[in-house]
């Protein structure tokens, strides 16, 4: 096998295809890049049996073949190289020469043969997207996904396809994230379990550009992204999802509308007397045109008041600070409404149109400390 390739192009394949190898693993080969040279294409494939991704690398095709070399070494030797043209050739014993200008690196590699390639799976219908709506879609919700690895399902995100609308849910046990999208085209009712982590490699490697495509297939155990040069194939998470409909309660006591960013930087400048080993949560206050939000901790206080449109009761209300910042942060639009019920109820961000809904519980507090 022998290739040869301008250094950042195959600079940017490698750094790809680094995303499905595994660092941890009992199989040594799953530590490898694999080369695959056939039909004057240049494919790298990597594969950490849950994520598996393959793309092509622009270059030309002097011979044939493949080879299976250690990500970790191989990229960093790609990546220290000039900026210049990059040959990769192979012998029959596997060994791996580097050549660029003056550089030369000869690594051992191992045949491709004993690597787990990726299932094929069958490419029925696809869903169609921008890449800029999946990047976006992604970023409003996988940040509520759980890291906890003993509840598989909280780790993942429930792509729900139905008619011309996809759903994306995320929940954690403390919030739940919803965003809803219109499709070009009408689909099957489909409900999938993607991986938090399938999702936030895919996020890297999109293009986010509203011209570009991606194409979603699935089946019941795998999910496959296909767009630009490059295919991410994942295994779905086994299960059933929770029934989150029954806790969208459409009823309020309280609707709020305030300025996002004014919200924002004004929780924002609250943390600032949170330590890291505190819990303590950030007290709402909404009476007639102003919400007071206070914070007292070890290291001091802070009040501030901010302008708002209110319908309905007063109320005084906890919450994790984190978790309203990483809603308001993630949403685009200037102004947010915000429902409440009482102070041992969830609150609810969301636009008219319910395109985008964040649940957010409120934590008891100490009213007496306020």
């Amino acid at each position: 096998m022998k290739i040869a390739c301008q250094k950042n192009e195959l600079l940017n394949s490698v750094n790809i295809a680094l995303k499905a190898v595994s660092s941890k693993s009992t199989m040594p080969i799953l530590e490898c890049i694999v080369i695959e040279v056939q039909n004057d294409t240049i494919k790298l494939i990597s594969n950490d049996m849950e994520l598996g991704i393959e793309t092509i690398v622009k270059g030309s095709v002097i011979s044939s073949g493949s080879v299976a070399i250690n990500a970790k070494v191989f990229s960093e030797i790609i990546r220290k190289l000039p900026d210049n043209e990059v040959t990769v050739e192979t012998d029959e014993k596997f060994m791996a020469t580097i050549t660029c200008e003056k550089a030369k690196f000869t690594i051992a590699g191992k045949s491709a043969e004993e690597f787990p390639m990726l299932p094929t799976i069958e490419k029925q219908e696809a869903i169609e997207l921008s890449q800029f709506t999946l990047k976006e879609v992604i970023r409003q919700t996988v940040f509520s996904i759980s890291d906890n690895e003993s509840n598989k399902i909280m780790t993942g995100e429930l792509f729900e396809i139905n008619g011309n609308e996809l759903r994306v849910v995320s929940l954690d046990g403390h919030r739940i994230s919803i965003r809803k999208v219109e499709l070009k085209n009408s689909y099957d009712p489909k409900k999938i379990i993607v991986p938090g982590k399938t999702l936030q490699e895919v996020s890297k490697i999109l293009s986010g550009e509203i011209s570009d495509e991606v194409l979603i297939y699935y089946t019941d155990r795998h999910v496959l992204f296909v767009f630009d040069d490059t295919l991410v194939l994942s295994r779905l998470i086994e299960g059933e999802y929770y029934k989150i409909d029954q806790m969208l309660s459409g009823d309020y006591e309280t609707k709020v509308k305030i300025n996002k960013k004014e919200f924002l930087s004004c929780i924002d400048r609250a943390t600032l007397l949170i330590k890291e080993t505190e819990k303590k949560p950030i007290i709402v206050g909404i009476e007639d045109k102003k919400l007071e939000l206070k914070i007292n901790t070890s290291i001091g206080t802070m009040d501030e008041d901010i302008d708002i449109e209110k319908e309905g009761k007063d109320i005084l209300i906890g919450f994790n600070p984190k978790f309203l910042i990483d809603a308001l942060r993630v949403i685009d639009d200037e102004e947010v409404d915000i429902y409440l019920i009482n102070p041992k109820a969830p609150c609810f961000i969301k636009d008219k149109e319910e395109s985008y809904i964040y649940l957010i519980l409120p934590v008891s507090f100490n009213a007496a400390q306020y």
